[in-house]
């Protein structure tokens, strides 16, 4: 921590530094045991907002054992701390407290009641052997938090220097216009004055100045804060952005991998194998450099993975998997580092720089924006959940889980999608009239209906029922095999019949220690026979998945049907 406190501030203020290093040691003593290494990798990961998913932390408690019976032992919050909620609560105003409609009707509450409520909630959640990540946005916060607030009353204000004021809105001109379409600069007129505040996201949503050591104390304070309380784990939002640069893109820059560093430092010391996970919607090369030692981030986002995994159910071929995972496109991790992945998750499908290429984006946007409203950012993305931009086909959303659930990685499940839930058009109609934004990713959001929902899990005819019943059962057999989240991967060739390109399908043995898993999976609309990969597959009746294999023992062929798959323990 010295060391990175000396790579940005030199020796300025080093009192500051050894006040926070014997808070920190305190904190250390009042955290529990540490917890078990790379707990991560064997973790299903449900993401939800509380108050969407059900109304509330105690609505949440009540849905604990839907989630275990799921197979889930993580859950990722999306935003719970205090908020106006103008960017579904990724605009903090305070960081040490539960927004008060997450911790019940009788409130306000205060940050002890949050803590009381929040911590039982923990506890509940942790008897149930499921762990708790949430989010924490250190690029940016509320224009409502304390902070600004203060530092908007004048130039002199001690928290002035917490955020980045200019008079000329041509510095920083080179980092780029995150929400294109929605904000038309990163500089921000404060009032009827003549300074500019910088943001890379909403105009609501000042960035910190990391520049001032004060910012990076307290940002890790924060950490602290609810590592006290048990919270296992933390999705650092934006880490790209936090150091700004004249001349530069201000992203990735050596100063933010600096301060990620200081943070990990903090959070190790408090709390051994806490999760830190990188949200860095960047190119692999870029994602790999917060994950390449065991000193930034345990994890990141595979977040070029994701698009490629519909590109390869469009094109019904194995290719663009193979080239987004081979080690050209996605160099190496160190053993001890993880990929999280996923199909859908609160933002757009076409996230930001995850494209290998422009022409894979274009690809993607012309095969999955099926409607106008879905656009997003002006052409490059697309805002619709998994079942819709599947066109509710329960056997393309079933291919989609079975190769993202089967690749290496640690899974996130987005709430809703284990069913098929649709776009939310009343909710995003409701949202943008309450916040003034026509942002298309509040379809992709929306309310849980349990009443509904249970009525259509309990009717085998439902669409619900069928696309549940297939996830689950993935999800859970997954959950028995270590060699999903901590396994080698190996890609097969498998020979199809009567046919000379063989790209439809795609086949992978993942292997840890003795287990060995096979995956052929037809990511096409046409039924092909394939030649065994393996003699050993001739004597199998059912898969891991409890499917009957359908075989033509006289051709010794393996028939797939039209996006069928086959798990195979050999």
């Amino acid at each position: 921590m010295k060391e990175c406190w000396e790579e940005l501030y030199g020796s300025q203020e080093n009192a500051l530094l050894q006040s926070f290093m014997e808070d920190l040691e305190k904190t250390a003593s009042e955290t529990g045991p540490p917890q078990q290494s790379e707990w991560y990798k064997d973790a299903i990961v449900y993401s939800l907002y509380v108050d969407l998913f059900n109304h509330d932390l105690a609505g949440l408690k009540e849905k604990l054992d839907y989630l275990g019976n799921l197979g889930v032992n993580c859950l990722w919050l999306l935003p719970v701390l205090d908020s106006p909620m103008r960017d579904a609560g990724f605009d903090i105003s305070n960081y040490r407290k539960i927004r008060d409609d997450l911790l019940g009707s009788e409130g306000p509450y205060s940050v002890e009641d949050s803590s009381r409520i929040f911590g039982s909630f923990l506890e509940e959640a942790h008897k149930k052997d499921i762990k708790v990540i949430f989010d924490i946005a250190i690029n940016h916060i509320s224009d409502q938090h304390s902070w600004f607030r203060e530092a908007r009353k004048s130039e002199d204000n001690p928290y002035r220097d917490y955020f980045i004021w200019s008079k000329d809105t041509n510095r920083y001109k080179e980092a780029r216009l995150l929400f294109k379409g929605m904000c038309p600069s990163n500089w921000e007129k404060d009032g009827d004055s003549d300074w500019y505040y910088f943001h890379r996201f909403f105009e609501f949503q000042p960035d910190l100045n990391y520049r001032n050591p004060r910012v990076l104390l307290e940002m890790s304070s924060n950490f602290l804060f609810w590592l006290k309380l048990g919270v296992d784990g933390f999705r650092a939002d934006a880490i790209p952005y936090l150091w700004k640069e004249k001349g530069t893109d201000c992203e990735n820059l050596p100063q933010t991998h600096t301060i990620v560093r200081f943070f990990r430092a903090a959070i190790e010391y408090a709390r051994p194998n806490t999760l830190l996970l990188a949200e860095a919607c960047q190119k692999p090369k870029d994602i790999v450099r917060y994950l390449e030692t065991e000193e930034e981030c345990n994890a990141g986002y595979h977040f070029p993975l994701m698009p490629q995994m519909f590109k390869a159910i469009a094109q019904q071929s194995r290719e663009p998997v193979i080239k987004t995972l081979d080690i050209s496109t996605t160099p190496e991790i160190p053993p001890s580092s993880q990929w999280f992945t996923f199909l859908r998750c609160h933002d757009e499908l076409s996230l930001e720089l995850v494209y290998i290429s422009e022409e894979d984006r274009k690809y993607i946007h012309e095969h999955y924006c099926h409607k106008p409203e879905w656009d997003f950012r002006v052409g490059e993305g697309i805002s619709a959940r998994l079942s819709e931009l599947m066109q509710m086909d329960v056997r393309k959303i079933s291919a989609a889980y079975s190769l993202m659930l089967s690749l290496p990685g640690t899974p996130v499940i987005y709430y809703g999608d284990e069913y098929g839930k649709a776009n939310d058009m009343d909710y995003y109609r409701e949202m943008i009239k309450m916040t003034g934004k026509d942002d298309t990713r509040f379809l992709v959001r929306g309310r849980m209906d349990w009443e509904e929902i249970n009525k259509e899990l309990n009717d085998p005819e439902s669409f619900s029922y069928k696309v549940y019943q297939r996830v689950s059962k993935m999800i859970r057999t997954r959950k028995e095999h270590a060699a999903f989240g901590r396994g080698k991967l190996e890609w097969k060739v498998v020979q199809q019949i009567g046919k000379s390109n063989d790209d439809e399908i795609v086949a992978f043995l993942r292997t840890h220690k003795c287990e060995r898993v096979l995956i052929i999976q037809n990511l096409s609309e046409q039924t092909i026979p394939v030649i065994y990969p393996e003699k050993v597959l001739a004597d199998f009746e059912l898969d891991l998945l409890g499917q009957k294999v359908v075989r033509d023992v006289a051709d010794n062929t393996i028939v797939l049907e039209p996006y069928a798959y086959y798990w195979f323990l050999t």
